[in-house]
């Protein structure tokens, strides 16, 4: 597929929905997931996610006045923050992080509202027949925050920066396929791109939050100039950073706000306190608990339905889970609606043990896994685990971890299986033993199918946490990025996600997909919901404006 503009210098997203995602760290997942955890929150309903079921609204208002204001400052608050604070826009561990460096830089692509890779900085991408070498052109005028023109040069620096073999950085996994070293620029503006292998999911591996384009030569942990909405004027980890309007922003007319202030909260309830006192304007990555002190406090909230993920995760190379039967029974004794109800209070979106829902290629008719306690007991007692004792290692990861182990520990004695669980500091789950716990939790922010098969279960993954390695499912893998054909792509990602359904290819259990919640006052209008599960908005502030 061409991946081009219909008209140059014009942006094909909407030009109220640019918006670039958050981040994982290549060096360890630990930071990557403190990232990720911004699932906090709720989404109304507790669906089953279906071809058609992808944002209903939840307990949330948005303004739809149709003439936003410019000027003014928007005070923002969020929690996660801390004396470790950064603006890397390469490796950056957590949501505070990712709210500063949305504000500050852009990719060549982003994921739209809707979850769906789209152009941004690029104004092309076009594969040859076989996806093995890309053209890759950036739209015309873009300019950095100090003026310097945005050109090919800064891309192929940014991308030798994150595939350097000595320091890898946050994206390197996604570049693999990629010969960085071999990339030509063939104008200001061009580059072409050749390929070990063929890599049809290239354009959209750029979306996924590790790729925002620094200035060529300069440093990524110091560099704070960026071609985003807004320029950088303070920052003190932990406390607080502040960012002034892009007058020459590429996406016109874009933003409203003068200002943007950014403080670090310790807590929800110091932040929902903030807001209803008037010290805040909009605060993000909520519990479901505080929607009723927003409310009563006069204030308003934004639910956010997302594709990210916590899943229970099983090594298969290990006993109990190195026979398929035992992963079957596990996932059977999830009561999913009632896990839902008993940790979101009733919200959320049913998973079936896939990732990426929001992909095109998502298989919508696989059957909804539901409990069946005496299937799970015969599988068991085939098994030989009639009786099965296993220790679920938990931590406070993202919004209803710790909850939900502890929910899937009652479900499972139903079927005669004892769960321990193991509650653990998260500096501790991504310590040195992360990606070799037997049995644990996890989280993951939203990706587009290909991506995160990329990354979690073909052979070789780096976040390969269950330690799958099926042969057919990495066929299937390489085959669909060979393959240009959409309608062909679809049948064998299909493939892929049979195995992983099937637990030929997975050792995931996917009760739920996690969403966002935001609070706002009155006078903020122009926050829109993020299918990403990134916070306010999908970390969007370009759009927001106040009266």
């Amino acid at each position: 597929m061409n991946y081009k503009d219909q008209e140059a210098g014009t942006s094909a997203l909407p030009q109220a929905d640019v918006s670039p995602s958050s981040g994982k760290s290549i060096y360890t997942r630990r930071d990557v997931l403190k990232g990720a955890a911004m699932g906090a929150g709720l989404f109304a309903g507790a669906k089953v996610l279906g071809p058609r079921n992808r944002a209903a609204a939840g307990p949330s208002s948005r303004s739809t006045s149709a003439t936003p204001k410019r000027g003014g400052v928007l005070r923002v608050g969020m929690t996660s923050g801390g004396a470790d604070d950064t603006i890397d826009p390469l490796v950056w561990p957590t949501n505070m992080d990712g709210l500063r460096v949305f504000q500050l830089y852009d990719s060549l692509t982003a994921l739209d509202k809707q979850a769906q890779p789209q152009l941004a900085l690029a104004e092309e991408f076009t594969p040859n027949a076989n996806a093995t070498e890309w053209t890759v052109r950036l739209r015309e005028g873009v300019t950095f925050h100090d003026g310097k023109p945005l050109t090919i040069d800064d891309v192929i620096y940014t991308y030798k920066l994150v595939a350097n073999p000595k320091n890898p950085l946050t994206g390197f996994v996604l570049l693999g396929p990629v010969d960085v070293a071999n990339i030509k620029k063939l104008d200001s503006r061009t580059m072409r791109v050749p390929c070990h292998s063929p890599y049809e999911s290239f354009f959209a591996s750029q979306a996924c939050y590790q790729f925002f384009i620094i200035p060529e030569g300069s440093n990524p942990e110091t560099v704070r100039v960026g071609t985003g909405p807004f320029k950088f004027e303070s920052f003190t980890p932990g406390e607080q950073s502040t960012f002034t309007r892009n007058d020459n922003y590429w996406q016109t007319g874009l933003p409203y706000v003068d200002k943007v202030v950014i403080s670090d909260y310790a807590d929800d309830t110091s932040q929902v306190n903030g807001l209803i006192s008037g010290q805040l304007d909009l605060i993000g990555a909520l519990l479901g608990d505080d929607i009723p002190a927003i409310k009563t406090g006069g204030c308003d909230v934004l639910v956010e339905n997302g594709g990210a993920y916590g899943p229970f995760t099983m090594r298969v190379d290990q006993p109990p889970f190195d026979d398929i039967r035992v992963r079957q029974a596990m996932r059977l004794v999830v009561d999913r609606p009632e896990m839902l109800d008993l940790v979101f209070g009733g919200y959320g979106l049913i998973g079936n043990d896939l990732f990426a829902p929001f992909d095109p290629s998502y298989d919508h008719a696989l059957p909804q896994r539901h409990a069946d306690i005496e299937q799970a007991k015969f599988l068991l007692k085939q098994a030989g685990h009639e009786h099965l004792t296993v220790t679920l290692v938990t931590s406070d990861i993202g919004a209803g971890s710790i909850k939900a182990a502890q929910v899937f520990a009652e479900q499972a004695s139903a079927a005669g299986v004892t769960v321990n669980l193991q509650q653990v500091p998260v500096s501790t789950l991504y310590g040195p033993n992360y990606l070799k716990w037997t049995f644990a939790q996890d989280v993951w922010t939203y990706y587009p199918y290909l991506p995160n098969a990329q990354e979690t279960f073909i052979k070789g993954a780096v976040f390969n946490e269950c330690h799958v390695n099926n042969a057919k499912y990495t066929r299937l893998f390489n085959e669909a990025n060979a393959t240009v054909n959409d309608g062909l792509r679809t049948e064998l990602i299909h493939e892929m996600q049979t195995l992983e359904y099937n637990g030929e290819a997975s050792g995931y259990i996917v009760p739920y997909f996690i969403p966002s919640i935001d609070g706002f006052t009155k006078h903020v209008h122009g926050l829109t919901p993020s299918d990403t599960s990134n916070p306010l908005g999908g970390f969007d502030l370009s759009n927001v404006w106040m009266d």
